[in-house]
């Protein structure tokens, strides 16, 4: 564990994670795509002191019929915000089992250099055949070979953040150059379903690299900063985490707190008339926000943060800003993002020394 300080992480994507969420959001339907709405929740979350906001994401609709489906593109939500925060983390969901690694680097490099060092990549699957059709690939059906699509992708994007030196841009007008082609390098990655040369076509993200979040049963943990684990009481949590082998580990909790209006037990009930809230196998809290930072408070002792899911975004924010965040503070648990920092500095993880860098400095000393 990184210290005393529990990195708290919230997803923001959509209303809620209740599927049946749009029907107690206090906003009007046409405002569930604007962009104007992930800046609005993810200011809240900064506000109130959270370490990370993810964006959910997947090429198909996130839902179906009656409800309202759709959303804009993780990563350009993330962009959007990131141009109007100054200190929390900003990590999109990007499924790598049918996009181009190569691409997908580059996007999440350009949001590192956007948000000046706060961004994160949250690391998942597309399971659906649909998708295959989507991308007009032939479909991944099995769960070795959608992981492995996961590892590859993940160690292209690795590979790619450091095909760039950070001294590579030099922009000398006495000799006429911008790039010093001798710190710009290929990957030559040969996978088991395709071959990436490079160099990227992004400079070497401020962070170096970027962290990465994911399950470490989907992608290989040594490809990981941060495990997502799950359990549904906080003893599985704990031994999840402590099999994870990763530099970090994230709790997954789902919440549904007590409100001015109705309790979370209320709350719930009402969206289980229409829809029911699955079991993911994560740990789920409904409700008061003293009994969620005793939760939290024993969570601390197992894990390094986690990340949240509430109900109903419109109605558990509040709550988490106001009463939750705030009591978590006064023990002690949680510390502020300070501005000007990384994310990877916020999460205690150091910057890493670009591998074709490191290379040359042990080949010159040998």
């Amino acid at each position: 564990m990184s210290g005393p300080a529990l990195h708290l992480a919230v997803e923001i994507d959509g209303d809620g994670a209740h599927p049946a969420a749009w029907r107690r959001a206090a906003h009007a339907p046409d405002q569930l795509l604007a962009p104007r709405r992930a800046a609005g929740l993810a200011a809240v979350a900064e506000n109130a002191g959270f370490t990370l906001v993810t964006l959910d994401d997947g090429v198909l609709p996130p839902g179906a019929a009656p409800d309202p489906v759709g959303r804009i593109g993780a990563v350009e939500r993330a962009a959007f915000v990131a141009a109007s925060t100054s200190t929390v983390g900003i990590a999109p969901v990007v499924p790598v089992t049918y996009a181009e690694p190569f691409h997908v680097s580059s996007q999440l490099a350009s949001l590192d250099h956007i948000s000046a060092g706060r961004a994160g990549w949250v690391v998942t699957e597309e399971e659906h055949p649909g998708a295959a059709r989507v991308w007009g690939r032939p479909p991944v059906a099995d769960a070795a070979g959608r992981a492995r699509e996961s590892g590859d992708g993940v160690e292209v994007a690795r590979a790619l953040w450091d095909s760039w030196e950070d001294d590579a841009v030099i922009r000398s007008v006495a000799t006429s150059r911008y790039l010093d082609r001798d710190r710009l390098h290929y990957v030559d990655f040969t996978g088991e379903t395709y071959a990436v040369k490079g160099p990227a076509i992004v400079p070497r993200p401020p962070q170096g690299q970027l962290v990465v979040l994911g399950r470490p049963d989907r992608v290989p943990a040594a490809q990981l900063d941060v495990a997502l684990v799950e359990g549904r009481d906080p003893a599985s949590v704990a031994a999840a985490a402590a099999r994870a082998g990763t530099p970090r580990a994230f709790a997954e909790v789902e919440v549904a707190l007590d409100t001015p209006d109705a309790t979370g037990t209320e709350r719930v009930a009402h969206l289980e008339r229409y829809a029911p809230w699955a079991d993911r196998g994560r740990l789920r809290y409904v409700g008061s926000a003293a009994g969620l930072v005793a939760v939290l408070d024993e969570l601390s002792r197992q894990v390094d943060g986690v990340r949240l899911h509430p109900l109903v975004l419109d109605e558990d924010l509040p709550v988490l800003s106001r009463l939750v965040l705030p009591a978590l503070s006064e023990r002690r648990l949680t510390a502020r993002p300070l501005p000007g920092t990384s994310l990877r500095s916020a999460l205690g993880l150091e910057r890493p020394a670009n591998r074709f860098a490191a290379a040359a400095v042990q080949e010159e000393t040998r």
